[in-house]
């Protein structure tokens, strides 16, 4: 008889249980970060000849539930390496503290930036329908993260006691008991008086899981937990007048029976009766290295002397008392509620992977376990779905000053496309499909649909409005379609470009081309919350105005050097905080990031500069200088991440 945890929502009505969703979309590459220009060449030619390209890690802004089976045809079987920190409270914190950082002398103002509505969303409502929906979500996942475990890989689960025996359970049924290995039990603080009627929580439960009994492991010592400490303060109490305290160690064979080679006298020191440790040969070794001790009394054993500072510590067992949690002042600390320390995810990177091995994080978070498994020499896999959280681990991977280029991704309009696909009927109807598709996002909009017009959609308050495709950005070409159409149909009140993503050099022309034929223009992002039936159905779509970004460049023909300068960044006030906007006093300070592509190809924004604000560092240079090997005309593109986690683009044609 099979023992087994159920739910409402593991079966269908057939009696088979639910499986994950299998459609492998495929990845947008929407940023190349740190690829120097030799790189860039060299991938681009052998990405011509057809040959593989280097590895690049990947940073990928995505739900899960899409991008696990995106990565399945390419990476099924091949990664040696999980660990998963996903949320397991149903009043967990996904709140970012961020810093207003001072413009000139003024002090930094902190503010709590809260997840999206989709972050909201996809963690809370896991919780939906109660534990039932988070053991059907849970299960979901793991199956596909054993699909993409290689054959010696580990997953490691960190969970607490909301759900951990629960989680257990699914664990045992995906990977098999027979593949558990280890609860570990990681003491991440001391005890509080904040509760009277239990004890207090000061630990979380992590799971190991292996694939097969042929995994990596590589057995660690520490002398940092409580267990070390006590063991050094009672040891190595021996101190030969150098200051090298020591311990005195037993050399007895182990051997449940006589060794007749380690039966020896040495230096009139008879023998243990079955026997030295080790043979005459290491016994010389080790007695002209200083590091035997013979007592006084010859009747009593040599011992070993075992150094303080050559003591590597105990073996690590699976209750970690030596690692805290990260305190507000740390050089690692980023902000966020769920930050894990980089100690804890050194230990099991370094227990469970070699290097050049492949390690995911699929609710990266912070980024802890991409910036360890960085500076460990691993290959990594990051993702998560909040693009603050996306943005903070670029920059804390940038902040390693030996950081390997890697590339940002998304599903982009390849998810889109299977929302639109999925959602609306007649698929094989392109036109009623585009037609319902733009109902709905009148409807989001609180548009009323008009007809006869190619380009113009719907009206809202005497203002016209155009609906994006899901699978191309909105073009300078598009507006100007959409404001000679505007002009043949009679009527200015303004105009709305929705789109859920506008090309690069579209902000600055189209407005300016737009004024020239005295319309009143605003571009609206499409959210990507519409995507989620949930925050349709509970009406938390909000379709928010383009941030407006003033750049300055100066050419130096003789010495081929172009000078960038930020003039001004103009935020809409609608998607901002009340207090945050009280606390701007310089268009400055809501710039975060901002990084230069010198000569933009029309493929992917590779970030050959950047300039962001760290805790050692708040400020941000606002000028750059680049110097080019070769005149001719160069497309530039300037991409700002601001406070909030939104990016907007600029592009420049320049003559050198």
């Amino acid at each position: 008889m099979v023992t087994e945890l159920t739910w409402q929502g593991k079966y269908n009505k057939d009696g088979k249980k639910n499986a994950p969703l299998r459609i492998a979309l495929p990845f947008q590459t929407i940023e190349t970060v740190n690829e120097s220009a030799q790189e860039r060449i060299r991938t681009l030619d052998l990405f011509a000849q057809g040959k593989p390209t280097e590895w690049r890690n990947r940073l990928i802004w995505g739900d899960k539930k899409y991008v696990l089976p995106a990565l399945l045809p390419e990476f099924a079987g091949k990664i040696n390496l999980i660990y998963i920190d996903p949320p397991f409270d149903t009043g967990a914190d996904f709140s970012f503290t961020a810093k207003i950082h001072p413009h000139k002398t003024e002090n930094a103002t902190s503010f709590v930036k809260q997840p999206s509505i989709i972050e909201q969303k996809a963690y809370r409502d896991t919780w939906g329908k109660g534990l039932d929906s988070y053991l059907q979500w849970f299960y979901e996942t793991v199956l596909l993260l054993r699909e993409l475990l290689a054959e010696d890989g580990s997953v490691y689960v960190h969970l607490d006691w909301h759900v951990a025996h629960y989680a257990k359970c699914v664990l045992d049924e995906v990977f098999g008991y027979e593949n558990f290995r280890n609860e570990i039990v990681w003491k991440r603080r001391g005890g509080t008086l904040n509760n009277f009627k239990s004890y207090g929580s000061i630990t979380d439960i992590i799971f190991l899981y292996v694939k097969t009994d042929d995994y990596i492991f590589n057995p660690l010592r520490t002398k940092e937990s409580e267990e070390a400490q006590q063991y050094i303060k009672q040891r190595f109490v021996y101190d030969d007048g150098d200051g090298r305290l020591y311990s005195r160690d037993p050399i007895t064979n182990p051997s449940s029976s006589p060794t007749p080679s380690l039966i020896y006298e040495y230096n009139g020191y008879k023998p243990p009766q079955k026997g030295w440790a080790f043979s005459i040969e290491t016994m010389r070794k080790w007695d002209r290295l200083g590091k035997l001790y013979f007592p006084p009394d010859k009747s009593k054993r040599i011992r070993r002397k075992t150094f303080l500072d050559e003591y590597e510590g105990q073996p690590i067992q699976n209750l970690w008392t030596d690692i805290y949690v990260i305190n507000s002042q740390a050089h690692e600390h980023v902000g966020y509620a769920t930050q894990k320390p980089e100690a804890l995810l050194e230990r099991i990177i370094k227990a469970s992977s070699n290097k050049g091995d492949l390690v995911l994080d699929c609710f990266c978070g912070s980024g802890t376990t991409s910036a360890v498994a960085e500076k460990l020499g691993r290959r990594w896999i990051a993702c998560d779905l909040g693009r603050f959280a996306t943005h903070t681990t670029r920059k804390r991977l940038l902040s390693n000053p030996d950081v390997k280029p890697f590339i940002v991704q998304n599903l982009g309009k390849y998810e889109r496309q299977h929302w639109m696909s999925s959602e609306f009927t007649n698929p094989q109807d392109r036109i009623s499909q585009e037609k319902s598709y733009r109902q709905f996002i009148l409807n989001l909009y609180h548009a009323e649909k008009i007809d006869g017009y190619t380009w113009l959609h719907g009206v809202k308050k005497g203002r016209m409005v155009h609906i994006g495709s899901v699978d191309a950005p909105v073009a300078l070409g598009d507006v100007k379609n959409i404001v000679q159409e505007l002009w043949k149909k009679g009527g200015n009140n303004g105009l709305d470009i929705l789109g859920w993503e506008f090309a690069f050099e579209l902000n600055e022309t189209a407005r300016q081309f737009a004024a020239a034929n005295n319309v009143d223009l605003k571009f609206k992002k499409i959210p990507r919350e519409v995507l989620d039936k949930r925050a349709v159905d509970q009406g938390d779509i909000s379709f928010f105005e383009l941030a407006a970004l003033d750049v300055s460049a100066k050419v130096n023909k003789k010495h081929q050097r172009l000078t960038l300068t930020l003039n001004n960044f103009i935020v809409l006030p609608d998607d901002v905080p009340k207090n945050v906007m009280q606390a701007i006093t310089h268009w400055s300070q809501w710039i975060d990031y901002w990084a230069v592509d010198f000569n933009y190809h029309d493929d992917t924004f590779h970030n050959e500069w950047q300039s962001y604000r760290t805790k050692k560092k708040p400020e941000i240079d606002l000028t750059v200088a680049h110097y080019y090997q070769e005149k001719g005309t160069y497309t530039v593109v300037v991409k700002v991440i601001d406070l909030l986690g939104n990016d907007t683009t600029k592009l420049l044609e320049i003559i050198v």
